[in-house]
């Protein structure tokens, strides 16, 4: 049996004209070689002369294998193309038109296609009634629109993913050459490699070398002399003590952390908005430096220092502080669409925390799966669930404008005291200066009474001007010291910081990055190519606090903050893209030199401090820069550390030494 039917095609080499159509259902359907089971007459009929043409029309100039460029990774050419989507995830679901994202890109509800105009309400129609009949496509894939993607079993394979190498130390020529383990290890590669050290540089060079790296600062003549004196092993060890412990240390490597992080007085870049506790967040990196913070703890604090338990309320203050990292630098307040604004706020702190703490690009996982690492679009969104969970700003009443969080921190009874004394003197003294401030207004009002009588000699006059006038000034300072005055009054303390919203949730995927075209929700959880998985979190729970121990947990963190030691005392990382771990990065050329610290940091409480010691009383860091023709014949790069790497000063170090030698720095 067959059907007929008379049929208008228009596309190809029928357009504008009527044929007869005799479909023989068995034949056709063998023809087709569809996927589809048993397509009916009917269904091929409606493809090929209402779904493909409206397709060809209007889709395949973006869309298809023969587009100049491909618009969102999106092929609608064939069956595999809409099968496996795009960028937003696969097109069109068979039976369920309302879930499918071609029929919500057409009615414009997330995006907006075809771009340059809508369709007409019967091709709508058309394309719903063939999804809801199966969306019926006997059409192959004409090739492979992309290349082969990085898969998980693939990227767990990179160096930086795997777990912490134990490293065994080579037997050496000369043994008599290294001081540390690292010297061993150092000494070790170079003679597999063939090459010689080059000799020690003068203990002048060595003591102002680590003088600079540890403070910043120039050694003082005494220091000099007093080291010339003796140079010996125990009085390097006594210098390095001597600066660790000086405030200068933390002042000096929280500017390192500060850099990395964008730290500014200042919110976002676009307008100088004033972040008024931002020092708060800056003397906490300071402390904690000072104070040899464990940096297992100082990764914590900064990702749900809100959240973990404390002994002590000077210890909970300076938690709820470190979040001032989520929330200082470049945050952008100036939206007018919040929803884009909260979706770009969480982009930027996902980004930070990759950043820092992995050396990971997450946010280039934002729109699509990860161009050269293995992390899926999905695991980005798993992972900024734990910050669309979190409260970073609040709207203002000045129009489009945010602001970041100000947090109140907790006072012990006895900060509670002090505040409550320095009230009562700062009004005694407030109310000196108002009383002040309107007797000499008054003085100056009966001055001005005084020059308008018609009897003043000019001398007498100019007299009274003078001191009108110097009134006045007084007038104007006193206006300047009370408000001043009022901006710095006794209150409790704040900070810039996060919190937990409400009810946090999973975040959705935004298709392309656009917040209002929203794709699947996805559970919160950690990068699958490290071993995470999702998390089951209570309806109170943004995740933030399993999110930090789980980077603590990560050889990634270990590694990450080991090189970027190195590289301020060597001047370049192990790994020379110290900021970037991922696969086009740089690979350690002796990795496990780069574990071995990375364990010892570990085994020895996170402790900088203690590793920062180590490294600058070895005898590598103790090197010369002097030139070896043969050394650099065969290290160029001096990757394998044959002698220490000549760097310039940072210009706060010049600035300061400065200063420092001129006696001016205060």
């Amino acid at each position: 049996m067959c059907s007929c039917w008379f049929i208008q095609v228009t596309s190809g080499l029928f357009r504008s004209s009527w044929i007869v159509v005799v479909l023989l259902g068995c034949s056709l359907a063998v023809a087709m070689n569809s996927r589809a089971a048993e397509p009916s007459e009917q269904s091929a009929a409606f493809f090929f002369f209402r779904i493909q043409p409206l397709l060809e029309r209007h889709c395949y100039e973006c869309h298809s294998h023969q587009a100049k460029k491909v618009k969102g990774g999106l092929v609608l050419d064939s069956r595999q193309g809409w099968e496996t989507g795009g960028e937003s995830g696969v097109a069109i679901v068979p039976g369920s038109p309302e879930e499918s994202l071609l029929i919500k890109a057409v009615l414009y509800q997330d995006l907006e296609m075809p771009p340059d105009g809508r369709l007409s309400d019967r091709e709508v129609e058309f394309l719903q009634e063939w999804i809801s009949n199966g969306a019926y496509d006997p059409r192959e894939s004409k090739g492979v629109l992309n290349g082969p993607k990085m898969d998980l079993e693939t990227g767990r394979k990179h160096w930086a993913f795997q777990p912490l190498q134990e490293t065994s130390l080579a037997k050496l020529k000369n043994s008599h050459w290294p001081r540390t383990k690292v010297d061993q290890l150092i000494l070790g590669k170079l003679e597999s490699e063939g090459i010689s050290p080059v000799a020690d540089a003068n203990p002048f060079g060595w003591l102002r070398r680590v003088s600079f790296d540890l403070t910043g600062l120039p050694p003082s003549l005494a220091e000099i002399e007093a080291f010339a004196l003796d140079d010996s092993l125990a009085a390097r060890e006594r210098v390095v003590d001597r600066l660790l412990s000086s405030d200068a240390f933390g002042e000096r490597w929280a500017r390192h952390w500060l850099d990395l992080v964008g730290y500014a007085d200042q919110v976002g870049t676009s307008n100088n908005v004033f972040a008024e506790h931002a020092w708060r967040y800056r003397d906490y990196v300071i402390d904690a430096y000072n104070h040899d913070k464990p940096f297992d703890q100082f990764i914590r604090e900064q990702i749900a220092g809100d959240l973990l338990p404390y002994e002590n309320v000077d210890q909970q203050a300076s938690s709820i502080t470190g979040t001032g990292f989520l929330v200082l630098g470049d945050i952008e307040i100036v939206e007018a669409d919040k929803e884009k604004l909260l979706v770009d706020i969480v982009d930027q702190q996902l980004n930070k925390v990759g950043k820092a703490f992995l050396g990971l690009t997450l946010e280039c996982a934002r729109c699509h799966d990860h161009k050269f690492d293995p992390i899926p679009q999905r695991d980005y969104f798993a992972m900024a669930g734990f910050f669309h969970g979190t409260s970073t700003v609040f709207k203002t009443d000045r129009g489009v404008w945010s602001d970041v969080n100000i947090v109140e921190l907790p006072e012990t009874k006895l900060q509670k005291d002090v505040r409550a004394q320095r009230s009562v003197a700062h009004r005694e003294k407030l109310d000196r200066w108002e009383n002040d401030r309107k007797m000499t207004m008054s003085e100056v009002a009966a001055l001005e009474e005084s020059l308008k009588e018609s009897d003043l000699t000019e001398e007498e006059r100019a007299g009274i001007k003078k001191e009108r006038d110097k009134k006045a000034g007084r007038i104007g300072k006193l206006k300047q010291d009370i408000l001043h005055a009022r901006f710095f009054a006794p209150a409790p303390p704040r900070a810039h910081g996060v919190r937990d919203i409400e009810k946090p949730s999973d975040m959705r995927m935004t298709i392309r990055g656009n917040p209002r075209a929203l794709g699947d929700s996805v559970p919160r959880g950690f990068l699958q190519v490290s071993g995470g998985g999702r998390l089951k979190l209570s309806p109170t729970e943004s995740g933030r606090r399993q999110l930090a121990d789980w980077i603590v947990a990560q050889p990634l963190a270990a590694r990450v903050v080991v090189n970027r030691i190195w590289q301020k005392l060597f001047g370049e990382g192990l790994v020379r893209t110290v900021d970037y771990f991922g696969i086009p990065g740089d690979r350690p050329a002796d990795p496990g030199l780069l574990d071995f610290l990375a364990q010892q940091l570990i085994d020895h409480g996170w402790s900088q401090k203690r590793l920062i010691r180590s490294l600058v009383l070895s005898r590598v860091y103790g090197l010369d820069s002097a030139h070896d023709a043969e050394a650099a014949a065969a290290d160029p790069g001096n990757r394998y550390h044959w002698r220490m790497n000549g760097f310039r000063l940072d210009a706060e170090a010049l600035r300061d030494a400065m200063l420092f030698v001129s006696n001016r720095l205060k």
